[in-house]
């Protein structure tokens, strides 16, 4: 059978594409919690249990998440990920999370900045919200009459 020639430029772009941008189930991936009790916590994943189920550690001691198998629908992975061995005990995960500095990394990721922005955004007041719809109607009334003058030169 032959290849087309866009699936086969699609073969090698996967394969050329850079180890720090694929997201592998493996142990030491850092993942966010996308369902249930601890939703919006980031935990490692110490082991592999099958296809769909994980070992997971938050580490208890930094986000009170403790060891637990989660299926891996409830989880996102994130490009973080931490060096440990599968199975490593939390003595050694919590040095290995504390040497790859996990929650800076995580701040400054563009997917935590998102998730804080939106965070704030639900916390505003009624108030709050109609000074941000002033502010905004303010803004674009002046970046549209400096766009006027710039068209009309």
């Amino acid at each position: 059978t032959s290849c087309s020639r866009p699936q086969t430029e699609l073969l090698f772009h996967f394969l050329n594409m850079a180890d720090e941008n694929r997201r592998l189930v493996e142990a030491g991936r850092v993942c966010l919690v996308n369902f249930g009790p601890l939703v919006g916590k980031l935990v490692v994943i110490v082991n592999v249990v099958d296809g769909k189920r994980v070992l997971v550690d938050g580490p208890s001691t930094v986000n009170g998440v403790p060891r637990q198998i989660m299926p891996l629908a409830r989880l996102s992975l994130t490009i973080i990920k931490i060096d440990i061995e599968p199975g490593s005990r939390l003595p050694t995960l919590m040095k290995a999370y504390k040497a790859a500095d996990v929650q800076k990394q995580w701040a400054e990721s563009s997917w935590a900045k998102g998730i804080a922005k939106k965070a704030a955004k639900t916390k505003l007041s009624d108030f709050d919200r109609f000074k941000v719809m002033v502010a905004r109607k303010t803004r674009a009334r002046v970046v549209n009459t400096h766009m006027k003058k710039m068209l009309k030169k």
